[in-house]
C-alpha cells in the first residue's frame, strides 16, 4: 500500500495483505496500518488497484469499512475486489467501485490519473500513472515483459516508451524477483512442460497452484483437453475466482465438458483425472498435508499419483516446500515442480528492470514491493544504468519522500506498520500478545492457585500446582511439591506484612517461582498466579477471584 500526495489529495495505490511468517503464531494475515490515513480522511481521494491478487486487493475490505473513498480497478479486478468484501460484514455494504481500463484518464483538482497495460499472472493488470505539474508519478504494480504473452496479459511497450519522453519524475518499481539476474522463461515453455506433464503421467495429477493465477489455470484447463483429461476443483477460493473469471471471458473452457465434480472423478481412470488444489486463501501446501496424511475433506494421495506443483512458492516458505514433497513422498506420490526446471515467475528479473528504466529515464527511483534485499537489489541495477545513489530512495515503512523546490528528499516518516488480523480481531494483537504466544509455544505454563483469608492472615488451602506444555505432571512431583512449598512461603509473607498489596503478591509468587523454575529446568514459562479469597461473615462464606 502507497500512499501519494500531491498538494491536499492523497492518491492511495494498492491495498494488499501478506500472509504471516512463522512467528507470528496464530495471525491469519496482515494488512498496512492505517493510522496516517485515519488522520488525514479528508484527503483520500481514491483507491487505485493494479491487479486482483491478494497483496494488491486483500486489505481492502478492511479499509473500506472504514472509509468511505471509491476504489478503482479493471473489470476483472473490482470483481475479485468484491469478493474479498463479500466475506467481512461492514465491507458489504461498500458499492462506490469504478471499473477503468488502459484509455480511461480521471482528472482532479492535483492530478491526472491514467493506466497502462502490464504483464502479470492475472488478466488485466495495470500500471498507474499520476500526472502533476512537476511530471509523472509511474507506479507498475506487479509486472515482467514477455514477448509471448497472449492478449490480456500484454504490455503496452508504446505507452511507457511514450511516458519516458513525456518525462518521469518518480518511478515507483516492483522488486520481487529483482535478484534473479537470469531471464524468465516465457509463458508459451511453460505451457508446452505442462502439457507434456499431462501426456506422459500414467495416473492422477494433482496440481497445486495458486487461485487467482489465471493464467496458470487456463494453461491447465488447456494442457488437460489436449491431453483427454477432465479437472476437478478443489477449494471455495479456486472456485469463485474460476467461475468469476468466466463471466467476464477472462478464463475460457477447451471443452464444454472439461470440468467435472469430485464425485465423478471416481468413476473415471485415474489418467484421465486433473485434480486443481489451491487450498484455503489460495495456499495450496497446507492443503498438500492434509492429502499426505489422508486428512482431506476430499482427496487423498495414494501410490502413482503425481503432485505437480505449478507455482513458484517464496523463500520464506522452502523449508515448508522440502516437508511437504516428504510427506507425499511416504503417501506414495511422486512430485514435480515448475521452479525445478524453469526460472519462472510473475515479476521482473534484472533485465527487465533495466528495460523499464530504459523506456521511462525516471528522475527519481523508488523500489518497492520486497524485502529489503530485493530493493536494494533494483537500486544497484538502476546504478550500472548510470543512474545516481542520490536520485533513489529505499524507504522504510512511513517513511517519507518530499519533492519540492526541485529535489526530492526523505522528510521524516509517519506512523506505519503491520496491523494483525487473528479471526474477528483487527489489530487487537500486538508485539506483547505474540511475546506470550511464543514463551507459550515454547515453554508453556505453570499455574498455581492458593486460596486465603486475608482477615485471619492465613491460607485456607494448600497451592493448587499444575502446568500445560512444561513439565509432564507424572514424573515431576517434586517439583511441584516444592512449588507449592515456594508459594505458601510468599503468600503467607505477604499476609503478614501490614501492607498488604495483591499486585506485589502476585508479583512475588511469579518472580521467587520463576526463579526457582528456571534453577531447576532452565525454562521460563508463563507464570500465573491465581489467588482466591474467602471472607467470612455471619457465617456464611463469600469468595473473591484475584487472578
Amino acid at each position: 500500500m502507497y500512499a501519494v500526495e500531491v498538494a491536499d489529495s492523497i492518491f492511495i495505490l494498492d491495498c494488499g495483505l501478506k500472509y504471516p511468517e512463522n512467528e507470528l503464531l496464530g495471525i491469519d494475515i496482515v494488512i498496512p496500518d492505517f493510522t496516517y490515513l485515519r488522520e488525514n480522511a479528508n484527503k483520500i481521494v481514491g483507491v487505485f488497484l493494479t491487479h486482483g491478487h491478494a497483496d494488491a486487493i486483500g486489505a481492502l475490505p478492511y479499509f473500506v469499512s472504514e472509509f468511505n473513498v471509491p476504489v478503482f480497478g479493471s473489470e476483472l479486478t473490482i470483481a475479485l475486489a468484491k469478493i474479498a468484501c463479500e466475506n467481512e460484514e461492514q465491507a458489504r455494504k461498500f458499492k462506490d467501485f469504478h471499473i477503468i481500463n488502459a484509455e480511461t484518464e480521471i482528472d482532479f483538482t492535483s492530478a491526472t490519473v491514467s493506466f497502462f497495460k502490464t504483464t502479470h499472472s492475472i488478466p488485466e493488470s495495470l500500471g498507474i500513472v499520476l500526472k502533476t505539474t512537476e511530471g509523472n508519478i509511474v507506479y507498475t504494480g506487479d509486472f515482467k515483459f514477455d514477448q509471448t504473452a497472449t492478449r490480456g496479459y500484454q504490455t503496452d511497450l508504446g505507452r511507457l516508451a511514450s511516458l519516458g519522453q513525456e518525462g518521469v519524475l518518480a518511478l515507483l518499481s516492483d522488486s520481487a524477483n529483482a535478484e534473479n539476474p537470469k531471464e524468465i522463461v516465457n509463458e508459451h515453455e511453460i505451457y508446452d512442460f505442462i502439457s507434456e506433464t499431462f501426456e506422459y503421467r500414467r495416473g492422477r495429477i494433482i496440481v497445486a497452484c495458486v487461485a487467482s493465477n489465471i493464467l496458470r489455470v487456463q494453461q491447465i484447463f488447456d494442457a488437460a483437453a489436449a491431453n483427454e483429461r477432465k479437472v476437478a476443483l478443489t477449494g471455495h477460493d479456486v472456485e469463485k475466482v474460476v467461475r468469476t473469471a468466466m463471466k467476464r471471458g477472462k478464463l475460457t473452457l477447451p471443452t464444454d465438458d472439461i470440468l467435472v465434480s469430485l464425485d465423478e472423478i471416481k468413476k473415471l481412470p485415474d489418467e484421465q483425472v486433473v485434480i486443481l488444489e489451491t487450498g484455503r486463501s489460495g495456499e495450496p501446501l497446507k492443503s498438500l498435508q492434509k492429502m499426505a496424511l489422508g486428512r482431506h475433506r476430499h482427496i487423498n494421495i495414494h501410490e502413482g499419483d503425481l503432485v505437480f506443483i505449478t507455482t513458484t512458492p517464496s523463500h520464506a516458505v522452502e523449508t515448508m516446500v522440502a516437508k511437504t514433497r516428504d510427506m507425499i513422498y511416504r503417501a506414495g506420490g511422486d512430485v514435480k515442480a515448475i521452479s525445478d526446471e524453469f526460472n519462472s515467475s510473475g515479476h521482473a528479473s534484472r533485465n527487465d528492470l533495466q528495460l523499464l528504466l530504459n523506456l521511462l529515464h525516471p528522475q527519481y527511483l523508488i523500489p518497492v514491493q520486497g524485502e529489503y534485499r530485493l530493493l536494494a537489489a533494483n537500486a544497484q541495477w538502476a546504478r550500472e544504468l548510470g543512474m545516481a545513489a542520490e536520485n533513489i530512495f529505499i524507504l522504510a515503512k512511513g517513511d517519507v519522500a518530499e519533492y519540492s523546490n526541485g529535489k526530492m528528499l526523505v522528510v521524516g516518516s509517519v506512523e506505519a506498520g503491520n496491523t494483525m488480523i487473528d479471526g474477528l480481531g483487527v489489530g487487537d494483537i500486538g508485539n506483547i500478545v505474540l511475546r506470550d504466544r511464543k514463551i507459550l509455544s515454547e515453554d508453556g505454563i505453570f499455574i498455581a492457585v492458593v486460596t486465603i483469608d486475608r482477615r485471619k492472615k492465613k491460607i485456607v488451602d494448600s497451592p493448587k500446582i499444575t502446568s500445560r506444555g512444561f513439565v509432564y505432571v507424572k514424573t515431576s512431583r517434586d517439583l511441584m511439591a516444592e512449588s507449592a512449598e515456594i508459594v505458601t512461603k510468599v503468600v503467607q509473607s505477604n499476609l503478614d506484612n501490614k501492607e498488604f498489596d495483591w499486585s506485589h503478591l502476585k508479583q512475588d509468587v511469579r518472580e521467587q517461582l520463576n526463579h526457582f523454575l528456571y534453577e531447576q529446568t532452565k525454562r521460563h514459562p508463563v507464570i500465573l498466579p491465581v489467588i482466591m479469597e474467602i471472607n467470612q461473615y455471619h457465617g456464611h462464606k463469600k469468595a473473591k477471584n484475584k487472578n
